[in-house]
């Protein structure tokens, strides 16, 4: 069975957030920790997460996907904003616990000019100072397209923050399609040696989640310009081999296409019936 979903507004609560999921047919769903371009988080309400946890056991959702806010980034030039964004992720850490089990997706950040081995090693030495023993979220490092001075456009690059994260049983990788391609890796025309690749760089075993979306552009351009479902360089044929691909079907997929919640609703049932006819 394919899990899916997509991405969703916390505006109105988490509980309000799973009902959303169920009328669009999905069993998973991503959410903004707190304002995506901002720092600010909702006042967290106990009985509202209990509420969706209630909600996530009875209809069998897949984990769901809290993501940082954009703004965060743990190898920035200046130490107050490399603080600021472990302060954030803490808090976001913490606040998950009122959902146990889930994942927290989080892109790696841009090293602006200091070198990819120096953000590399900032963001390890970041994460070693937010993640606890007793944390029941695990963290995904998110495949970057490689634009600009970005980490994480290569598989070698997230193996080594990992390699350098004390307690590595709390860390995964969450793949976005859109990305590897932009990256340059052959999605389109090489699915199995994709993640045969990733899979000696990294491990399949460190593979979480899937972030479902078409490209804007054509393999290697990395600029991370997310489409539709078939709309763009990828195509639904190719994203219809990762739907039904045997090492990742069992994951949770999330949309993060530029649609409303009526587009979502069709690329859901759309890709279902796609991994339904394998």
């Amino acid at each position: 069975m394919l899990h899916i979903g997509c991405h969703l507004s916390a505006s109105r609560g988490f509980a309000a957030m799973g009902r959303q999921a169920l009328e669009l047919k999905a069993d998973t769903f991503q959410f903004f920790t707190r304002n995506p371009r901002g720092s600010r988080a909702k006042d967290l309400d106990p009985a509202d997460a209990a509420a969706l946890r209630e909600l996530l056991t009875a209809h069998r959702f897949a984990p769901l996907i809290a993501h940082a806010p954009y703004t965060l980034n743990l190898c920035g030039a200046e130490e107050k904003n490399r603080r600021f964004a472990q302060e954030t992720m803490a808090d976001d850490l913490s606040r998950l616990e009122h959902l146990p089990g889930q994942y927290y997706n989080f892109h790696p950040g841009s090293h602006v000019g200091q070198g990819i081995d120096a953000g590399i090693a900032l963001i390890a030495d970041g994460l070693n100072a937010i993640l606890r023993p007793d944390q029941s979220t695990t963290v995904l490092l998110e495949t970057m397209a490689g634009k600009g001075t970005e980490v994480g456009g290569r598989f070698e690059e997230l193996r080594a923050i990992l390699d350098r994260v004390e307690l590595g049983e709390k860390m995964g990788v969450c793949l976005d399609t859109c990305h590897v391609s932009d990256a340059g890796y052959d999605l389109i025309g090489d699915l199995d040696g994709v993640l045969t690749e990733f899979d000696r760089v990294i491990g399949l075993s460190r593979l979480k989640a899937i972030h479902l979306n078409d490209s804007k552009n054509p393999a290697g351009a990395r600029k991370d310009r997310h489409a539709c479902i078939g709309e763009g360089y990828i195509g639904l044929e190719a994203l219809t081999r990762v739907v039904r691909h045997p090492a990742l079907r069992e994951l949770p997929f999330c949309l993060e296409t530029p649609n409303e919640l009526p587009g979502y609703a069709r690329e859901i049932a759309l890709m279902r019936r796609q991994a339904e006819e394998a």
